[in-house]
């Protein structure tokens, strides 16, 4: 009598129940993805910028370049510009599905990259002005932006609890000194493969978690 009144027997509504958490579910997944930066595009572009631009770097200097020298120092040039470009693209469509305090300090971190990298463009431009070789240039270069690299990831890390990026702070100062040792075309190849094969190797690290977590029951 009851199952005539409703018109619906158990079977059809536990039915739509199961429909109705499955679309809750999928709706759920939609939004972390739009409002969740996803590590693995972010280290992934910054590491094939390092990896390439400074390995074009390396190619050009030395006593028989590979390559020449302006295609050396273009290619870096419009790498890390481009990566720099994606970086805030991707943020900005980030930051718009995220309100509140957690968007206050990541626009807070975004824009010291952006201070950070000004102001040390500025620094750098004037020590050169005053004097500096070309090799000592290249190797001020290449450690300072290593060395602030690995600042502000380490600041990163403190905020967000992240030992990971952390660790690549320090792996990333770590890499500024061993720039300065090696000298030149040498800080290149530091750049090249330790710097971006940093950044790669985290790419991969966060590539396989997300697949490891993915696969797992629910």
């Amino acid at each position: 009598m009851d199952g005539k009144q409703t018109g619906e027997s158990a079977p059809d509504q536990a039915l739509k129940i199961d429909e109705t958490l499955a679309l809750i579910s999928a709706e759920d997944q939609y939004v972390r993805r739009r409002v969740h930066a996803d590590p693995t595009v972010l280290f992934t572009v910054w590491g094939a910028a390092w990896l390439i631009g400074f390995g074009a770097a390396y190619l050009a200097h030395g006593p028989n370049p590979v390559i020449p020298g302006w295609l050396g120092a273009a290619v870096p040039a419009v790498l890390l510009a481009a990566a720099w470009i994606l970086s805030i693209g991707y943020a900005l469509r980030i930051g718009r599905g995220v309100s509140g305090p957690s968007r206050t300090v990541a626009a807070m971190y975004g824009w010291s990259w952006t201070l950070g990298f000004g102001c040390l463009a500025v620094v750098n431009t004037t020590l050169i002005r005053h004097g500096l070789t070309s090799d000592n240039a290249a190797m001020l270069w290449s450690a300072s932006a290593l060395l602030l690299v690995g600042v502000l990831y380490l600041a990163g890390g403190m905020v967000w609890q992240d030992k990971v990026q952390y660790g690549l702070g320090a792996w990333s100062m770590v890499c500024a000194a061993g720039a300065v040792f090696a000298g030149v075309p040498g800080n290149f190849l530091v750049q090249s493969l330790a710097g971006g094969g940093g950044f790669l190797t985290l790419a991969g690290y966060h590539r396989f978690r997300r697949t490891a977590f993915s696969g797992r029951p629910s």
